[in-house]
């Protein structure tokens, strides 16, 4: 059987699986399950052509891994293939620990447990699945690799993660302000010292990159209207997990009642718990959220009512967290029949607070290699002020709540 294929990408052209042990991991279970899962969550409530997922991005990122060493190898830097195929495999697997909706529910259906760590749960099932053949790509996604620019490119603040989902994500949402120049980033990396740096030529790109990144995290990732619908996915499933601590036998596959019933820790991710999670997708939670739309708590029917047809929550954004009354909103709903005030404020109104990191100076920097050969810090390097501003890092807080509650 001919394994090295060959996949059509919209925003790349051709995309190739290098090697016959990357296309046995593409095939497996675990990871042909983020096909079903969508980069951007609920996005796609603001922008429609938002439906790409981490399948995609996940070959997206090994893609530009690819190049990224052809380049280096070019610069004349020795990769063995060794560490080619197994950083191919780092940035592929990198994601694979995401589960229904993305950062939507990272930390809902599991209690405190990141998806990094699910990714190297999956990743090490995955290793002793294929006899130890991903040890060196564990190694460089946990950064205990020799030559840390491996892990860099892997995970930091210029990483092939950020400059697939950069191009990906601008390109399917429309937001054109999130255009970057990934292909002269990566002609401008070169190592020292076994660290990532940038050349002098490439101030720019890296300034646009930056300034990129910051637009939209505004514009996309923390979109108000989508901020609310992720809100109202989480009331959802909290509103679940509590029925379902009650004794009540809620319908839904049988992966996700594991997770309703049970309220999984870092410590607590065992193998039978990381099976379910590999069997869990949006699918999954959409059908749930159908069936319990006709179910008989109140509650929990009219969330995934509103949610199935759109009738997003309300949002206040404000800098002050004081200014975000919670006690007013309940009057301001309106009068219903259906719910008290004391229900309305506990289980129809949510606080929370976002925050853009554009550009984490402290660190994993970005250095850039002046012409003179000493390495400079973007932000020291770059003449725009605003590169300097948004190195620190801007805090908004919120308040979400229904319009009204009558349907």
């Amino acid at each position: 059987m001919n394994k090295k294929k060959i996949i059509n990408d919209p925003v790349y052209g051709f995309i190739t699986i290098p090697s016959e042990l990357i296309f046995d991991i593409v095939s497996e279970p675990a990871f042909q399950r983020l096909r079903r899962i969508k980069q951007l969550g609920l996005a796609e409530m603001v922008y429609p052509g938002a439906n790409h997922t981490r399948f995609h991005h996940a070959l997206g990122a090994m893609h530009l891994m690819m190049k990224t060493l052809d380049n280096l190898r070019t610069k004349g830097h020795h990769i063995w293939d060794i560490e080619y195929e197994a950083a191919c495999l780092a940035i592929l697997l990198h994601d694979i620990g995401h589960g229904p909706f993305s950062h939507a529910l990272e930390h809902t259906l599991l209690k405190k447990v990141p998806h990094e760590y699910i990714s190297l749960s999956i990743m090490n099932y995955l290793n002793h699945k294929f006899e130890g053949k991903l040890r060196v790509a564990i190694d460089m996604f946990k950064n205990k690799y020799h030559r840390p620019f491996f892990y860099q490119l892997i995970s930091s603040q210029l990483d092939l993660d950020r400059l697939d989902y950069l191009s990906r994500d601008c390109y399917f949402t429309g937001v054109s302000e999130g255009t970057i120049a990934s292909e002269r980033i990566i002609k401008m990396m070169d190592i020292e010292d076994n660290q990532l740096v940038v050349e002098e030529k490439g101030i720019y790109s890296i300034e646009n990159f930056l300034n990129a990144r910051r637009l939209m995290y505004w514009q996309v990732y923390l979109h108000k209207t989508s901020v609310a619908a992720e809100q109202m996915l989480i009331l959802i499933i909290r509103r679940a997990q509590k029925l379902t601590e009650k004794g009540e036998d809620l319908t839904c596959v049988p992966s996700l009642h594991y997770f309703l019933r049970n309220g999984i820790e870092v410590k607590d991710l065992t193998g039978e718990s990381l099976e379910h999670f590999m069997l869990l997708d949006d699918t999954d939670v959409w059908g749930a959220i159908k069936i319990w739309s006709t179910h008989s708590d109140k509650i929990l029917s009219q969330l995934c009512n509103m949610l199935i047809q759109r009738k997003i929550f309300k949002i206040e954004i404000s800098n002050d967290k004081k200014e975000l009354n919670s006690e007013g909103t309940v009057s301001e709903i309106g009068k219903t029949k259906k719910f008290s005030a004391k229900e309305i404020q506990k289980n129809f109104v949510i606080h929370g607070e976002i925050s853009n990191k554009a550009y984490v100076s402290t660190g994993q920097s970005i250095k850039i290699r002046m012409k003179s050969g000493k390495l400079v810090d973007i932000a020291e390097a770059s003449d725009l002020p605003n590169i300097k501003a948004i190195s620190k890092i801007v805090k908004k807080y919120y308040i979400c709540y229904p319009k009204n509650l009558d349907l």
